[in-house]
């Protein structure tokens, strides 16, 4: 039987357009030792290989795994199908390329138990390619007053060399886990306007979770490998494509414009044209004047489009691939038993 004291957690993947990776993946999550989980994967890929596909009708015999295939591609949107068909007090979002250590799930799940307050958890991660240099790094203790400004905090939020407990205004998509009064009782849900890579979606979220009252902790302890897979996942474009480039864009601009004061408006357009455009650091781009200009154009494009996916969505709540079920029950039925 499962432990009543262990919070319940729906551990949910999304995946499109991975293969090997996201059987280690999974096996990786099935190895944890926590008593009380279940997996939740949403498929996105039209055609996997052989092995892939072997893998994934031999797992889903298992009673922890539940396994959707869905015939459309969105991050937030699978992030969506996955919530309302969880069954978790604690919903935990991986990406499909990772790596967990020994004890993942119950450094997540110790923090609900420990703090009432605490209302989401993120965890830390550091990315493979990046390990030697984070070995090397300098570790910082506490995150400076910027990483919680909204309008510059995304040049100040360091997740990966952080290495004390606190509170922080977003968390990294592939290791982010809430409590489920954020989805069941303030009706939060991931923006499917969000495209491409998808990313500042978790942003958008976090920024907007700041309505429940609730803090988002920063646990180093609950932290993992991500291994950055170059194809699949959110890399269904190439980074260097121009969709890449046009979405990158949009994707700030929707979630300054949804979320943002305008002086923060106004303070983060002049960071992202700062270091995107012009390529100083952080992002110490090419300062050719020929690409400037071609950034520049895509940074205004950008903000263009998301302008008008804000006019012509405004009635859509962010639903576009998801089918929002008519309400959301605050908790389901859990499984009698959790086998490991």
């Amino acid at each position: 039987m499962t432990n009543v004291s262990e919070p319940f957690i729906s551990v949910v993947i999304p995946t499109y357009g991975r293969e090997a990776v996201l059987c280690s993946t999974v096996k990786n999550v099935l190895e944890q030792t926590y008593p009380a989980f279940e997996v939740i994967i949403v498929d996105q890929t039209q055609r996997h290989e052989p092995a892939t596909t072997e893998f994934l009708n031999s797992v889903t015999t298992h009673t922890q795994v539940t396994l959707y295939t869905v015939d459309w591609a969105s991050l937030p949107a699978a992030r969506n199908y996955a919530v309302e068909r969880s069954h978790g007090d604690i919903i935990l979002f991986l990406d499909d390329d990772v790596e967990l250590p020994p004890g993942f799930l119950a450094a997540h799940a110790q923090n609900y138990q420990t703090r009432p307050d605490i209302g989401a958890v993120a965890g830390r991660v550091f990315d493979r390619m990046k390990l030697a240099e984070t070995k090397s790094a300098k570790r910082i203790e506490t995150l400076p007053p910027e990483a919680m400004d909204p309008g510059i905090a995304w040049y100040h939020i360091d997740l990966v060399h952080t290495v004390k407990p606190q509170q922080v205004l977003t968390a990294r998509g592939c290791n982010m886990s809430f409590r489920r009064d954020v989805f069941a009782h303030h009706d939060l849900r991931f923006d499917e306007r969000f495209q491409g890579s998808a990313v500042r979606e978790e942003s958008d979220f976090c920024l907007r979770f700041r309505r429940t009252g609730l803090k988002i902790w920063y646990d180093p302890e609950a932290n993992l490998i991500h291994l950055g897979e170059e194809t699949g996942g959110c890399h269904d474009i190439s980074t260097r494509s121009l969709k890449y480039q046009l979405t990158f864009y949009h994707n700030h601009f929707l979630m300054a414009l949804k979320n943002l004061t305008p002086w923060q408006l106004l303070r983060l357009s002049g960071r992202l044209f700062d270091c995107h455009v012009l390529g100083n650091p952080p992002c110490n781009k090419s300062g050719s004047p020929i690409k400037i200009v071609s950034r520049f154009g895509f940074y205004t494009l950008g903000f263009l489009q998301a302008c008008w996916t804000l006019i012509t969505t405004f009635t859509s709540k962010g639903r576009r691939f998801s089918l929002p079920s008519q309400a959301m029950p605050a908790a389901m039925t859990k499984p009698e038993t959790v086998a490991n």
